[in-house]
C-alpha cells in the first residue's frame, strides 16, 4: 500500500513535496462522480454482509475499508482497531492499556504505538482506532481497561504518545469523544454535564491529542446533554473546529453510533463506520430534501482526502513484511512493559526481610493458587480483543524462572485445598482478580433486538425486515460494567485460608480498574496487581517476583476504602449527570484517606528526593527540578510526581497532577530530572471567552513527591 498510483498517489507525492494537503484533497474531490462523493462518507462493505462476516469469522479479522475509490488510486480508511495491538490478524498482544498507564512513562508508550503501527500495516490497515483516553469516573466502567487512568493531564500524555507512535504509519484515531464512561446504558443513555466540567474534566485529554495531531476523532454512543454524540454539533463543530482549531477526521463507532445521516453531517460527522448503512439509504434523499447539502458533502469529503494524503505523505518506509508481527522484538517489548506496568502495593516483612523478591535458588517448592494461574486472560473479548499466536500464562512464567521447584498447583475454588498446598510450600503465590465475564465491552441479544437500535439497519436481502435474525446475537466480552468492586467471595476466602497456611504469601491480582480489598489485604505482606498483563504477561510476573525485573509500576487512580467514596454508579442508567468530583479529587473532598492514593506504588528499592526547586525551563515552560537519589542497594526506577493547586479563584485549594517524569537511577546513587508543569491542567473554564485560562504562575503551588498526598512532598511556590 505504500506506493500509491494514479491520481492519489500524485497528490501523495506533492503533499510530500510541500503542497497544502486540503488543496489537493479538494482537487481530488472534484475529480468524483456524485455516488463517488457518497461513496466517501460510510463503509464499503454491505450491511449484512458484514454482520455475517462478523458472527462467523470475529470482529475485524481483517481491515475494515471505508471509502476506497479504486479509479482515482484513493485508498480510503482501513480501519484496525485496539488499543491493546493491532485486532486484525494475529498481532502482539500488549498489556492493556491501563497497565500501560501505570508505567507513567510516555515514551515506552510511544514504542508501543510504533510496534502497533507497523504491525497495522503489515496487515494492510492504515488506520488505527483505539488511542483510548475516555476518563473512568468509576471504576466499575466495563471497558475501564481500554484507557490509562482517571486524571486528564495522565490521559492526555499517554493518548499523545501512542498517537505520535503510530502515526509514523497510520492514521490515528482518538475516541471515545465524549463522556463514554458507562458500558451497559451507551447505547440509551443521556449524559448530563455543565460546560465547565465539560472542558476543565472530561475534555482536555481529547484536546491534548487534537493538539498533536490525531488524525480521526471517534464519536461517542452516549448522547450528551439531550443530543446524540455523533451528530452532536457543540462537540463535534464548535469545540473541535471552532474552539480548538482541528482539522482532523471525525468517524462514528460503530453501526449505532449516529441516529440520523443527515443530522451527523450537519453536526460534522465525516464518515459513517463500518458498513454500507444509514447514509447510503437515506442520504441523497435527505439532500434533496434540504436536510443537508452537496457542501458538506464536500466539506467531509475533502477532510477525509486530506488526512489520507497527510498520512501517506509522511511514510518514509514500505509496508512491512508479515515477519514483523508478534515478532521476538515486539514479544520482548510487550514483556518488558508487563513488567515495567506491575505496581507493587504491600511488600511486608516476614522474618526481618520483605517477602518480594523471591531467591529462586532457596525456593523448593511454590504453591501457585487460583482459577487465573492457568488463564490466558489477555483482557476482554470485545473490540479490543488480541488474537495473539500464544500467551505465557503465570504458570508457564513461573515454572520457566523457578526451573528446580516444585509447583504445588490449586485452580479450584477450594480454600482448603487451596491452604494444604500453601502450607507445604515454601511460598504461596495466589492469582486472583478477573476476566472477560467479569467485565469488558457488551453487545448482547438486547442490543441486537431493541427495536430503537434496529430502526438504524438496513433492509435484510430478499426484502425482509430490517430486525436482525434470531441467531444474529453478538456478545462482545460478556461482563460488561462490573456489577461489584471486590472480588469474588470465594476468591477471598482463598486468599484469606492461604495466607493463613504460609506467612510467605503473594497475592497477584488481575484487574484494570481499582479492587476494593479492606476485607482481606491486612492479611497478606504481599500485594501485586499485575493487571491484564498481554501475552507475556506470565513471563514479566516471574521476572517481578524473582527480582530479574523491578516492579516500577505506579497507581494511574486512587483506590479507596468502601465504595461509598466513589460517585454514584447505576448501569442501567437512561440518564447521568456528571460532576466534576471522582478519583482522588472526590477523597480530598470528602476528607478521606485511600487505601493506595493515585500515584502510590512500591520499589525493591528506596527513594528520596532532594534540591527540589522550580521555575521557568529554557523554553519558557514552567518545570520543577529535583535530585532522585537511590538509597537502596539496587537499581530501580522512580516516577516523580508533581500535584498543584491554585491560590486563586473559585477551584482554590484543589490539588491535581500537572506533571510527571520517570527516572532511573542506579543503587546508590542520584540523579537529576526536570519535570515539565502543564498550567492548562489547572485551567479555569472562561464562559464568556469559550477557553480555559490557565493560571499564573504566581498562583499556584506545586506538591512535589512519590503520589498524590505524599507526606514527604517537597511543597512550593511555582514561580520559585
Amino acid at each position: 500500500m505504500e506506493d500509491r498510483t494514479g491520481a492519489f498517489g500524485e497528490a501523495v507525492e506533492a503533499v510530500r513535496a510541500g503542497a497544502d494537503p486540503f488543496e489537493r484533497a479538494r482537487a481530488l474531490h472534484a475529480l468524483m462522480s456524485e455516488d463517488e462523493r457518497l461513496w466517501l462518507l460510510d463503509g464499503d462493505t454491505p450491511f449484512w454482509e458484514g454482520i455475517e462476516e462478523m458472527l462467523d469469522g470475529g470482529y475485524n479479522t481483517s481491515p475494515l475499508p471505508h471509502g476506497a475509490v479504486p479509479r482515482l488510486g484513493v485508498p480510503g480508511t482501513r480501519f484496525v482497531d485496539g488499543p491493546r495491538g493491532c485486532v486484525s490478524g494475529h498481532g502482539t498482544a500488549f498489556p492493556v492499556s491501563m497497565a500501560r498507564g501505570a508505567t507513567w512513562d510516555v515514551e515506552l508508550e510511544e514504542r508501543v504505538g510504533d510496534a502497533i503501527g507497523r504491525e497495522l500495516r503489515a496487515q494492510g490497515g492504515n488506520f488505527f482506532g483505539g488511542v483510548c483516553v475516555n476518563l473512568p469516573r468509576h471504576p466499575a466502567w466495563g471497558r475501564v481497561q481500554e484507557t490509562y487512568g482517571d486524571d486528564p493531564h495522565h490521559l492526555g500524555e499517554f493518548g499523545a504518545a501512542l498517537t505520535r507512535g503510530v502515526q509514523r504509519h497510520a492514521m490515528a484515531c482518538v475516541k471515545h469523544y465524549a463522556l463514554n464512561s458507562m458500558e451497559n446504558a451507551r447505547f440509551h443513555v443521556d449524559v448530563t454535564v455543565d460546560e465547565a466540567t465539560l472542558h476543565e474534566v472530561y475534555l482536555p485529554h481529547f484536546r491534548r491529542a487534537a493538539d498533536e495531531g490525531v488524525a480521526a476523532v471517534m464519536s461517542a454512543y452516549n448522547s450528551v446533554n439531550g443530543e446524540w454524540a455523533g451528530q452532536n454539533r457543540y462537540l463535534l463543530t464548535e469545540v473541535l473546529r471552532e474552539q480548538w482549531g482541528w482539522d482532523g477526521v471525525v468517524v462514528s463507532d460503530f453501526i449505532w453510533g449516529l441516529r440520523d445521516a443527515a443530522a451527523s453531517l450537519e453536526a460534522g460527522l465525516d464518515l459513517e463506520e463500518p458498513f454500507v448503512q444509514q447514509r447510503a439509504l437515506h442520504l441523497r434523499d435527505q439532500i434533496a430534501a434540504g436536510e443537508t447539502s452537496w457542501a458538506a458533502v464536500e466539506r467531509a469529503g475533502v477532510r477525509l482526502l486530506a488526512a489520507q494524503l497527510r498520512s501517506y505523505a509522511v511514510r518514509s518506509e514500505p509496508d512491512p513484511g508479515p515477519e514483523v508481527v508478534a515478532s521476538a522484538g515486539h514479544r520482548a517489548l510487550a514483556r518488558e512493559v508487563a513488567a515495567r506496568a506491575m505496581t507493587l502495593l504491600q511488600n511486608d516483612p516476614v522474618d526481618g526481610t520483605p517477602v518480594l523478591p523471591l531467591d529462586p535458588a532457596a525456593v523448593r517448592r511454590i504453591a501457585l493458587v487460583g482459577r487465573l494461574a492457568t488463564a490466558p486472560n489477555t483482557g476482554d473479548l470485545g473490540s479490543s480483543n488480541v488474537r495473539p499466536p500464544s500467551v505465557a500464562t503465570p504458570l508457564d512464567g513461573i515454572r520457566a524462572a523457578f526451573g528446580d521447584a516444585e509447583v504445588l498447583l490449586v485452580t479450584d475454588d477450594d480454600p482448603a485445598a487451596a491452604a494444604e498446598a500453601a502450607r507445604a510450600a515454601d511460598v504461596a503465590v495466589v492469582v486472583t482478580g478477573f476476566d472477560e465475564k467479569d467485565e469488558g465491552e457488551y453487545v448482547g441479544g438486547d442490543t441486537m433486538t431493541d427495536p430503537t437500535l434496529t430502526a438504524l439497519f438496513p433492509p435484510r436481502p430478499g426484502g425482509a425486515d430490517a430486525g436482525a435474525p434470531q441467531d444474529a446475537v453478538m456478545t462482545a466480552g460478556f461482563g460488561g460494567d462490573r456489577t461489584s468492586l471486590r472480588l469474588r467471595p470465594v476468591d477471598e476466602e482463598v486468599v484469606r485460608a492461604v495466607a493463613a497456611a504460609n506467612p510467605r504469601t503473594v497475592v497477584a491480582v488481575v484487574a484494570a480498574g481499582a479492587v476494593v480489598t479492606e476485607s482481606w489485604r491486612h492479611d497478606v505482606p504481599a500485594l501485586l496487581l499485575m493487571w491484564y498483563a498481554g501475552m507475556e504477561g506470565g513471563h514479566a510476573l516471574a521476572d517481578v517476583l524473582t527480582g530479574a525485573a523491578e516492579p516500577t509500576g505506579r497507581l494511574p487512580y486512587a483506590v479507596p476504602t468502601s465504595e461509598e467514596h466513589l460517585p454514584p454508579f447505576d448501569k442501567d442508567a437512561h440518564a447521568v449527570t456528571y460532576d466534576r468530583w471522582h478519583g482522588q479529587r472526590l477523597l480530598d473532598r470528602l476528607g478521606v484517606e485511600a487505601a493506595f492514593p493515585h500515584g502510590f506504588g512500591l520499589s525493591y528499592t528506596t527513594f528520596a528526593l532532594e534540591d527540589v526547586t522550580a521555575g521557568a525551563g529554557a523554553d519558557g515552560v514552567p518545570q520543577v527540578r529535583a535530585t532522585v537519589r537511590n538509597t537502596g542497594a539496587r537499581d530501580g526506577r522512580h516516577v516523580v510526581q508533581v500535584y498543584g493547586r491554585r491560590t486563586d479563584g473559585a477551584r482554590a485549594g484543589e490539588s491535581l497532577l500537572v506533571g510527571f517524569a520517570p527516572v532511573a537511577v542506579p543503587a546508590a546513587s542520584a540523579v537529576e530530572v526536570e519535570v515539565p508543569v502543564s498550567l492548562r491542567a489547572l485551567g479555569a473554564w472562561d464562559a464568556e471567552a469559550k477557553r480555559l485560562v490557565e493560571p499564573a504562575v504566581a498562583d499556584v503551588v506545586v506538591e512535589v513527591g512519590s503520589h498524590a498526598r505524599d507526606r514527604a512532598a517537597h511543597v512550593l511556590p511555582l514561580g520559585g
